[in-house]
């Protein structure tokens, strides 16, 4: 983590809409779904150890979170539904899942279309 990356001053997860709640140190707040936080996992599973060994994450459309878990003074882990709770998520990770939302989940589905794969919901 920078000293540029700034540190969530509230992280709050509401169950009925799936939605995290995420606000930094600028009061900018942010709302990041959970199903969106699911595909875009840092865990392995999900990126692959390098280059190209990404997998496409499909089905996620009703996963939720059960549990977050702070990993010391740099970020949480996320445990879902679906059983996967091995990615750590640094604040700098998820500061950048709220900026570059609009355009990540525009690549996400995209891939899912070129996959042949509807979303359910």
């Amino acid at each position: 983590m920078t000293e540029q990356t700034p540190t969530p001053t509230k992280i709050e997860y509401h169950q009925q809409s799936r939605m995290l709640d995420v606000t930094f140190g600028d009061d900018k707040p942010f709302q990041l779904s959970a199903e969106y936080l699911r595909v875009y996992s840092p865990s392995a599973e999900v990126r692959g150890h390098g280059p190209g060994q990404e997998t496409l994450q499909t089905g996620k459309e009703q996963v939720k979170i059960t549990k977050i878990e702070p990993v010391g003074n740099y970020g949480i882990c996320l445990f879902f539904d679906d059983g996967h709770d091995t990615g750590i998520y640094s604040f700098e990770e998820i500061h950048e899942l709220c900026i570059y939302q609009e355009g990540y989940w525009a690549d996400y589905l995209k891939r899912l279309d070129a996959a042949g794969y509807q979303r359910k919901g």
